[in-house]
């Protein structure tokens, strides 16, 4: 008992686990900053492709006729 509560101590003394954490944080602010970049430049490329859409289905009617 005593030499497991010896281990845990000096794993909870190294800065192992506060080097988790921190990597932890930064994997949350990377994904929550990946979202919003997806989220703003979502709605641009919806624009665009539904312009270019437009454009196509314009000229095809143009050609058909």
């Amino acid at each position: 008992m005593l030499k497991a509560y010896t281990k845990f101590m000096v794993y909870r003394n190294t800065d192992e686990g506060a080097s988790m954490v921190e990597y932890a944080m930064l994997v949350v602010l990377i994904a929550v900053v990946a979202m919003v970049a997806v989220r703003a430049v979502g709605d641009n490329v919806d624009e665009t492709f539904d312009t270019v859409n437009t454009q196509i289905d314009t000229a095809q009617a143009t050609t058909t006729n």
